[in-house]
């Protein structure tokens, strides 16, 4: 996939686990296939220059959403249809123009999957919330300083933002009341990135200030034991012979040398 006549790519995004989207200086979006020879398949025309944020929905599989320095968001439905004469060109399902500065971040809500959540750079410092049925915002929050990243939390109704100067700082929204939960500094550049861990709990961010930090900032999910399928049994050592009595709620399985006799705890009839 290596060209040295393409732009640098500056963000990427899973589609599959074949398939790789990359967004590109010059304003590209390409998905890669890397199970085939031609591992190019199709290209995203909307964007006029560089593309700093992409991300696939996770609930749809088929929608992607991309923020760039054109200060636009798209959102790429990948089921629609192309043009005979451009096949592998896809068109926008919508495009936003309401930040009035570059986009840095875009991220899909894992509850709702028309619910998008876009960040504005220096001199916007906003927080925007698309339904991408129809491309209405439905609300726009200024969080102070420019909004570098955005990861909402897998198990509660909550947003993650990092942030520029003059506070570096990473900020927990309630959504959808946008009130401030909690709100962490350490960091002493802008916090560049984020990235949650896959059971939720855990973030670790990465700033341009050459550190990478761990926050045990979402609550950690309750992780609940399933009741299991099992039988209570006797066993006589002395004859060699066990007693099983099944559970009504599955079955069990005993090796054993001797014989067994099974007595069902639940009626047959």
């Amino acid at each position: 996939m290596e060209d040295e006549n393409q732009a640098p790519v500056l963000s990427l995004a899973w589609r599959s686990n074949s398939i790789l989207t990359v967004g590109r200086f010059d304003g590209t979006v390409v998905d890669y296939d890397f199970r085939k020879d031609d591992m190019f398949i199709c290209f995203y025309n909307g964007h006029r220059r560089r593309v700093c944020s992409l991300k696939w929905s996770v609930l749809s599989g088929r929608y992607l959403a991309s923020g760039g320095q054109d200060k636009l968001v798209h959102i790429w439905d990948a089921c629609m249809p192309v043009s005979r004469d451009h096949p592998r060109q896809r068109q926008w399902l919508h495009r936003i123009s309401n930040h009035t500065s570059i986009v840095k971040a875009v991220d899909w809500c894992p509850t709702r999957s028309n619910l998008l959540a876009s960040g504005g750079g220096c001199n916007d410092n906003c927080i925007k919330f698309w339904n991408t049925v129809n491309g209405a915002c439905l609300n726009s929050i200024n969080a102070g300083s420019e909004v570098c990243a955005l990861l909402w939390d897998k198990n509660k109704s909550e947003l993650l933002t990092s942030h520029g100067s003059p506070n570096n700082q990473l900020t927990l929204w309630n959504y959808p009341s946008m009130t401030r939960v909690a709100e962490v500094s350490g960091h002493l550049s802008r916090v560049l990135s984020l990235a949650g861990s896959p059971l939720g709990g855990v973030v670790a961010s990465a700033a341009a200030d050459e550190i990478i930090r761990f926050w045990n900032i979402f609550e950690t999910p309750k992780i609940t034991k399933p009741e299991l399928p099992f039988a209570q049994f006797n066993l006589d050592r002395d004859k060699q012979e066990a007693t099983v009595k099944l559970m009504a709620n599955g079955a069990c399985t005993l090796c054993n040398t001797g014989k067994v006799h099974i007595q069902p705890s639940f009626s047959l009839d």
